[in-house]
């Protein structure tokens, strides 16, 4: 019989011993807090997935996988990119992050008017904070939001959460000021409210908002760091209009996490693959990756199927599960034609049908040529 003979322990948590407890009968256990997977309720929050390509200037669009991009009463409209960061991206980088959000004004010379703003917007599904953990009808129970954040231009900058099941409520905050071409790591603490609903559903839970910018239509006098019934004006207090009306300002985010508890843990790294199939559940298509929809019209974009009788032909099957049915889109395969398809190299009209969380079972195409080749792209969202 052999025995094992353990002379030391090493404690990572210090002198007293927390991090291992060895029992009398030889088990040891590990309290293990950084570490914990699935701790970021934020899908592709290192800024690395960008499905829907790495750059646009389009109002109301997925700039980046999860990320909408939303402006308006711009005189030029901002450009939103999927941007490399360095080894000179001193914080982020050497935390592990390679990519941010990155936003830049375009030129505002008609100045900070009250209707103005500039936004990005994530959203929570409910089901993810009422299975998180956070006793959200809590004063004592935390959501934690921790994000890096540069701009070209020293202020302030607001953002929120906001809820959407039962009364709509709202938490506004500020990034605090920073310092120009500087990253600042920014931490937010929120208690929870016995006013707040999530339901248990895939429906809109918790929309967490960034503002470079929002005119006083869209602000007010509010408290901020704590919950307050969401009204028409009240985003948050009045903005700083500095970054708006400089010409070209820039604005960087990354390494966006929000967790349970009242601390902000190391970021939690997804490899590759793991965050695109977490995006997957919102969008999917047969486009190549990093390319914008319609933005590319080469065959390598498209696929063959073989049509029958009147010219329907097979549908396909989604790499993963949706959140719901999505909408469905078909183009042609060789050009930006939307709701068409290349039937026997005719342009024909089709739309998916029997679409569901898997895929979809038909293509039907109008006058399509019958035992031909069905050439094609699609696209499937079911964002929130």
């Amino acid at each position: 019989m052999s025995t094992l003979k353990v002379n030391a322990i090493s404690d990572a948590a210090g002198a007293n011993g927390n991090a291992i407890t060895l029992a009398t009968d030889g088990t040891c256990t590990a309290k293990v807090t950084n570490n914990l997977s699935n701790r970021n309720l934020i899908i592709n929050g290192a800024m690395q997935i960008a499905q829907y390509g790495t750059s646009t200037t389009t109002n109301n669009t997925f700039c980046l996988d999860r990320w909408k991009c939303q402006f308006g009463g711009t005189d030029e409209a901002q450009t939103f990119t999927q941007h490399a960061l360095t080894s000179s991206d001193t914080g982020p980088w050497s935390k592990g992050f390679r990519h941010s959000l990155h936003i830049q004004n375009g030129n505002q010379t008609s100045g900070a008017g009250a209707s103005d703003y500039t936004q990005i917007r994530y959203i929570v599904e409910a089901q993810d904070i009422a299975n998180s953990g956070w006793d959200y009808t809590s004063a004592s129970s935390y959501l934690t939001l921790s994000f890096w954040i540069k701009s070209s231009v020293a202020q302030d900058f607001a953002g929120n959460l906001k809820t959407s099941d039962g009364t709509e409520y709202t938490y506004a905050f500020k990034t605090g000021s920073l310092t120009q071409h500087t990253w600042t790591k920014v931490t937010k603490t929120i208690a929870g409210n016995a006013n707040l609903t999530f339901n248990n559903d895939n429906g809109v839970g918790l929309i967490l908002y960034l503002y470079p910018f929002e005119g006083t239509t869209w602000t007010g006098s509010v408290t901020e760091d704590t919950w307050y019934t969401t009204s028409g004006n009240d985003d948050g207090d009045d903005n700083a209009t500095t970054w708006w009306t400089q010409n070209d300002a820039t604005l960087q985010i990354t390494g966006v996490q929000l967790e349970v508890g009242s601390v902000a843990t190391d970021f939690e790294h997804r490899s590759f693959d793991d965050e695109l199939g977490r995006c997957q559940r919102y969008f999917q298509s047969s486009y190549k990756y990093g390319n914008a929809v319609g933005s590319n019209t080469d065959w390598t974009n498209s696929f063959n199927v073989v049509s029958w009788g009147d010219g329907n032909a097979a549908g396909i099957q989604f790499r993963k599960h949706m959140r719901t049915s999505p909408t469905v889109t078909l183009r042609r395969g060789d050009s930006n034609g939307t709701g068409e398809v290349l039937s026997g190299g005719q342009e024909k009209s089709a739309s998916a049908t029997n679409i569901g969380t898997g895929g979809f079972q038909y293509i039907n195409i109008t006058s399509g040529v019958a035992s031909t080749y069905v050439n094609l792209s699609w696209v499937a969202e079911s964002e929130l």
